[in-house]
């Protein structure tokens, strides 16, 4: 991670949803084939568009790749990633009501994970941006 005095790039901001039942337990998607990094685990989330803030992407896109409404969301911290391809500013959320059951209508597998302050997640590969997140919540 850069701070962001030293970014020559175009910086993407990315809401993140990190979406948490109340036993504590938290939801990762696995990328879809044709995205960079197909097949790697993350948290959900997407691209801020033109306009809205973080709370309506988030709102857009849990809805658009998990079939979700989600009625608020916790900002919680903005951490930053160097991948290849782009320069990603990621506004964390933690999200902990919502209506419906999250589905992946993005054809992409989805997996509960054990409580976030305690286990380890139980798939594999992780999304480089999600290590850090996974230890932040540990903390």
């Amino acid at each position: 991670m850069n701070s962001t005095s030293s970014v020559k790039r175009p910086v993407t901001e990315v809401a993140v949803g990190i979406i948490v039942k109340e036993d504590g337990s938290y939801l990762l998607g696995q990328r879809p084939e044709g995205k960079p990094y197909a097949g790697y685990w993350e948290f959900p989330g997407g691209k801020l568009e033109a306009g809205e803030s973080v709370f309506q992407a988030l709102f857009r896109e849990l809805k658009e790749e998990l079939g979700i409404e989600i009625a608020a969301s916790e900002p919680w911290k903005i951490i930053e990633h160097d991948y290849p391809h782009a320069y990603v500013r990621l506004h964390l959320h933690y999200v902990r009501r919502w209506q419906g059951e999250p589905k992946g209508l993005e054809k992409q597998a989805l997996s509960w994970q054990g409580n976030i302050h305690e286990y380890e997640p139980t798939v594999d590969p992780l999304l480089p941006a999600t290590l850090p997140i996974l230890e932040l919540m540990k903390a």
